[in-house]
């Protein structure tokens, strides 16, 4: 359904954008990817190595507004993942989540308005949106409560492709992913991905700690997994100006998660640890996803096994982390 497509991908040098780049361009897209390459941030260029010489790159920052005038004015679809992903650093500096993640997406959205407003958007939130769960499974209309800054920018910029959507016809569509691990994340600290911090520990053979009794359950979900809900809500016109969450609704709890990483990887160990003040303010509990309306809406459920997810990611990172730490 892509093939000859013309595709930009915003934050497409980082770990999920980079995986859709590569899946688009075996299906005979021609991507465009927008990456700032900000330190930390998770830019990888070694993250596009098997299709490096297939896309074109654009080394701008989504606040620049010529840039973006220029990169999305020929674009059939838009999947806007470049954005201030860290909820720790949100803690501690709001900045640059107010700059990138609403600033940036009016940028975007204002582009689009003016010089493609029939491009299709998908735009990646977090489950972070909801807050606190007062029942589980957490389905699209519960109560949103962010519990930082990170989270309610990203909540601020969904609000705002619906109001694009509603006031301009900028079509849309918004998800809320849970936690998304494989390869290519960034890997150099814990700021970014907890499962896949969690793999590097365990690689390195640190000792891996484990907030409180370890007993509070997440969801996750394979990258691959999440790019196949992306590219198929792309598709589906109903889906358009909806929200969608992206995740399992079978969860794991975080002691589970590392038991079987350990397993898995063939070393390694953990250790409980108290919860930080500032953590345990933070700390939103058990959450997992209710995926009935994408399930009902584009057949979409996750299909890669956890166990089966996290052996290719041990295997990939064994054998490039000499380009990811």
């Amino acid at each position: 359904m892509f093939a000859s497509k013309r595709i930009l991908i915003t934050g497409g040098l980082g770990f999920i954008g980079s995986n859709l780049a590569i899946r688009l361009v075996k299906e005979g897209a021609y991507v465009t990817i927008v990456d700032s390459m900000i330190s930390d941030y998770g830019g990888n260029l070694f993250n596009i190595h098997p299709i490096k010489k297939k896309v074109h790159i654009n080394f701008s920052d989504i606040t620049d507004k010529n840039a973006m005038e220029y990169v999305i004015r020929d674009k059939d679809s838009i999947f806007h993942l470049a954005g201030q992903v860290s909820h720790v650093l949100s803690l501690t500096n709001p900045f640059p989540d107010i700059d990138y993640n609403i600033t940036g997406t009016a940028v975007l959205l204002e582009a689009c308005r003016k010089y493609n407003p029939q491009a299709i958007i998908v735009f990646t939130g977090t489950r972070g949106q909801y807050g606190s769960s007062i029942k589980l499974p957490v389905d699209e209309t519960a109560h949103t409560n962010p519990k930082g800054i990170y989270e309610l920018t990203n909540l601020t910029a969904e609000k705002m492709f619906k109001v694009y959507y509603e006031n301009h016809g900028i079509r849309s569509v918004l998800t809320r992913l849970t936690n998304i691990y494989g390869p290519r994340a960034q890997m150099k600290s814990n700021k970014y991905g907890v499962v896949n911090w969690f793999i590097r520990q365990a690689i390195s053979n640190e000792q891996i700690s484990l907030f409180g009794d370890g007993l509070i359950k997440r969801d996750v979900v394979y990258v691959d997994d999440c790019v196949d809900a992306l590219l198929s809500l792309a598709q589906r016109e109903a889906c358009y100006g909806e929200i969608f969450n992206v995740g399992d609704d079978k969860p794991w709890t975080f002691k589970q998660i590392v038991s079987k990483i350990i397993e898995l990887n063939g070393y390694g160990s953990f250790k409980f640890t108290p919860f930080s003040e500032e953590r345990k303010k933070q700390e939103p509990g058990d959450f997992y996803s209710d995926i009935s309306k994408i399930s009902a809406a584009i057949g979409w459920k996750p299909t890669t096994s956890f166990t089966k997810g996290l052996r290719k990611t041990i295997e990939f990172y064994k054998k490039y982390k000499e380009f990811y730490w």
